[in-house]
């Protein structure tokens, strides 16, 4: 069994011939760029240097040697412009404030500030900006704050996809499908529940989900109708070469869900529905993957309900997201992709020894019966060690 066949036993609920594996297939499973500069010089490879493709998380390209070495099944197909609106259809050596020499997108050039704080500047507007010791960027702003009225919404047009990323995306899953034996994962994004946030503002727009209901419903018709019209053009290329689409949706917080279950039923679940659908009922053999940070048990039936097939990162450390319970409660009706280290706890301040522990127990409750890709919680950060990934990655292959 090759690793296609092999995800595709696994999230289709089979038992495959061992465990699957994903290491950097996915923006929320996936590791920065000083973490991966240390993990390829100390195993030895001195070959050309490593991309920064995603520069909101400073989030490093797996090479294929790296995938392997760690005992990947999955490689990832990018949307174009995967932040800040950057193409990575060219690309230009720099070495970075942090000292890693590497490839990034040839019009990432951030404004270095007095303090060393780096921004990045659209039209003449900081969006984003990294404090001098930070290892990523916050967002700045919100595009929509104005948004009052019906008719703020009317006048909204969300931009379409471009001929050119359908060619990009499309030339993009042919290489990895015929030139590689791994899963392929398209990267779509369709965001709902955290587009809102973004693009009115974290507060404002949880407010008037609450106050605004008729004026937020209006806009997340057209922001998923928008969507839809992408998948539309999308699809039809891709699916044939494609395993799984992710979407993502951060619908909780360390200790409970950003929303209440009834405001998720009532104002997001409609939405999700409508593009999960979509994906389902024009292409059966393409999974639905939602990434959703945090304490989300509650939520979890009604992700199933809505046709989420695989769930990521599968926070362990947030309240209530205890692994037997969840493997227990729906691990007949759901993938669990993630959830195998501890990335806040136990792989920043425990030893070798307690990394190897927690990940073999991890992968004996969730690995049972299938429906199970390992991959540590969310993305590798800057400060985890290559002895440190190696113990992760390690264990995950020894059981095998």
């Amino acid at each position: 069994m090759n690793s296609r066949e092999r995800i595709i036993e696994t999230i289709n609920h089979r038992v495959p011939d061992k465990l699957a594996i994903d290491f950097g297939a996915m923006r929320s499973t996936g590791i920065s760029i000083v973490a991966y500069d240390n993990l390829r010089k100390y195993l030895g490879l001195t070959d050309g240097i490593p991309k920064l493709y995603d520069v909101f998380q400073q989030l490093a390209e797996p090479e294929m040697p790296i995938i392997d070495r760690l005992g990947g099944d999955v490689v990832q197909a990018h949307r174009m412009k995967p932040s800040f609106g950057l193409s990575i259809t060219k690309w230009r050596e720099t070495t970075l404030p942090n000292g890693v020499k590497c490839l990034v997108p040839f019009d990432y050039n951030p404004t270095v500030n007095s303090d060393n704080s780096q921004e990045i500047i659209m039209d003449g507007k900081t969006i984003a900006r990294m404090t001098s010791s930070g290892n990523y960027f916050d967002l700045v702003g919100a595009e929509m704050d104005y948004i009052e009225s019906m008719e703020d919404v009317e006048k909204i047009k969300f931009d379409e996809i471009s001929e050119e990323e359908l060619n990009f995306i499309e030339e993009e899953v042919k290489h990895l499908y015929y030139n590689t034996d791994k899963a392929v994962l398209l990267c779509f994004g369709g965001n709902i529940l955290e587009a809102g946030e973004t693009m009115w503002g974290f507060e404002k727009f949880l407010e008037y989900m609450l106050i605004e209901k008729e004026l937020v419903h209006a806009w997340l018709e057209k922001l998923t109708a928008a969507y839809i019209r992408d998948l539309e053009k999308l699809m039809p290329r891709v699916a044939p070469y494609i395993n799984i689409i992710q979407f993502g949706d951060d619908l909780g917080s360390q200790m409970n869900s950003l929303i209440s279950k009834n405001s998720y039923i009532e104002m997001i679940k409609p939405y999700h529905k409508l593009l999960f659908d979509f994906v389902h009922k024009n292409y059966p053999s393409v999974k639905v993957f939602l990434h959703s940070c945090g304490a989300i048990f509650d939520l979890i039936p009604d992700l199933i309900d809505v046709g989420v097939d695989i769930l990521n990162p599968v926070q362990i450390s947030a309240s209530g997201m205890d692994p037997t319970r969840l493997k227990k409660e729906f691990g007949k009706d759901i993938v669990f992709w993630g959830g195998g280290a501890n990335m806040q706890q136990t792989v920043l301040f425990g030893s070798i020894d307690d990394i190897k522990k927690e990940v073999s127990d991890l992968i004996d409750i969730f690995a049972e019966g299938g429906g199970y890709v390992f991959n540590q919680v969310h993305n590798i950060q800057s400060n985890v060690s290559p002895e440190k990934i190696l113990a992760i990655y390690d264990t995950a292959i020894g059981k095998r």
